[in-house]
This record gives C-alpha cells, structure tokens and sequence, in this order.
C-alpha cells in the first residue's frame, strides 16, 4: 500500500511541477488534461467551477492558477484516471521512475489549513538561526534523510520534495555538519527557481558558516531541532492532526 501511495503521489509531484515550471501554466494544464483525455466540463465539474473558467486559464485569459488550484486540477486528473483503471498512470511510473527518491523520503504530508511559519517552528520544538523576509505560510512538509539524497538521488529530482505545493518545509534529517541541505536546495536552484518555504536541519546545534550564507543568499529560512526523530514527526503530524479537529 505504502508503495502504491508512492507511486500515485510521485506521478502527481511530477504533473503538478510540470504545470508549475511552465512559461504557462494554463497551456501546461490543457496538456495533461487532454493525456488524461478529460473534458474541461468534466474538470470543471470536479473541481466546483465553470467550464469557463477552465477556458480561461487554457487559454490565458485569466491569471496564472495559484498553487492550490494546480493541486485541485492535479488531484482531479489522477482520480479521473485511477476511474478508468490508471493505465496512463502506469505508463507515466514506467517513464518517470524515482525509486532512488522515496528511499530517502521517510515523511511527506500537506496541511488542510497553512500555518504561519513562527507559528510552525513553535510547534516542533525549531529554532530559527535565518529569519523568513517577511509574512509566510507553511502549506506542508517533507521530512527527508539527507545523506541518502545527496549520495543516491540526481539534483534533477529534488523538485519532488515540494509534493503538490511549493510552499513547504524540507525537514532534512541525518545532518552531520549543518551545510548539506542547503547545498542540496542550490543544487535544485540550478534547475529552478522555486524556492522552499523554510529549510529545517535535524541533528546539529547550528548551521555552519556556508549553511547559513546560502541560505541568507538565497532568502531561504532556516531552522535547526533537536529533538530525537519520533518527537519530530510526531510534532509534526500532530499539526495536521489538529486541523482535522479544528475543521471538524
């Protein structure tokens, strides 16, 4: 189950990227929305919008979709194609692979409500060594192993940490020296120019010095916590836990 979940979230990181990195967005949801052989009635009509408004966008009518939107669309797309029996979906895995990723992926969850990033640190026990520039929210995270990515996993799919939202945080465990995430997220940088919404290193006192030049930089916030692993991810899911009984 756990690798079909996998499979399924790491064919919609890729559709969604795909739309987000687009010179346009709209032509980059007409893309897939016709693979999938889906009619802009039958998008519209999942997502709780007009056909129109789906014109629009393709056509470039209306503003680029924000990032919540692409996830909607995405999500529509896949549960469209799991209907039919997911045989373009199946296709996609065989073209797209990335075993090699989700080895180093030991956590990866959206939040139903974004939380603001102070708000956030609070909540696992973080202490903030570069400040965010202004007002963030935090939409998700990912918790990875950082050793395994920078040793096993090409920079050309470290776009996948950001799942279906660019506004995440990328919880680097296994850090040994403070700086290899965010030699990581440079590397990342030289493919794209989409940014995480706060980097957060697990196991060291504090960045060292090029850790948090990078960072300063590049105006990525950066955290570091010590609490063992368990405490972290299950601050962390207690988050999400908590919006669930909030909207309930």
């Amino acid at each position: 189950m756990v690798e079909y979940e996998g499979f399924i979230t790491d064919i919609m990181i890729r559709i969604a990227g795909d739309i987000v990195l687009s010179e346009n967005p709209g032509k980059g949801i007409r893309k897939w929305r016709e693979f999938f052989e889906m009619s802009q009635a039958e998008l519209a009509a999942r997502l709780g919008t007009s056909p129109s408004v789906i014109s629009d966008y393709e056509s470039g009518r209306r503003k680029s979709p924000g990032s919540q939107f692409i996830k909607r669309v995405v999500k529509a797309l896949v549960d469209y194609e799991l209907e039919k029996g997911g045989q373009k979906l199946y296709i996609l895995s065989r073209q797209l692979g990335g075993e090699r990723f989700w080895e180093a992926i030991i956590d990866m969850r959206d939040f139903d409500i974004p939380i603001e990033i102070n708000e956030f640190i609070k909540s696992i026990g973080a202490i903030m060594a570069v400040g965010p520039e202004g007002y963030a929210d935090i939409h998700g995270y990912t918790v990875v192993d950082s050793l395994k990515l920078v040793l096993d996993v090409p920079s050309h799919e470290y776009l996948k940490l950001y799942g279906s939202t660019t506004q995440r945080a990328a919880v680097f465990t296994n850090v040994r020296y403070g700086r290899s995430p965010l030699i990581a997220i440079k590397s990342m940088l030289a493919f794209t120019n989409l940014r995480p919404a706060i980097v957060v290193m697990h196991g060291v006192d504090r960045p060292d010095y090029l850790g948090i030049e990078i960072a300063r930089r590049e105006r990525i916030p950066l955290a570091v916590v010590n609490s063992s692993i368990d405490e972290l991810l299950t601050a962390l899911r207690n988050i999400a836990e908590r919006q669930k009984s909030t909207i309930k």
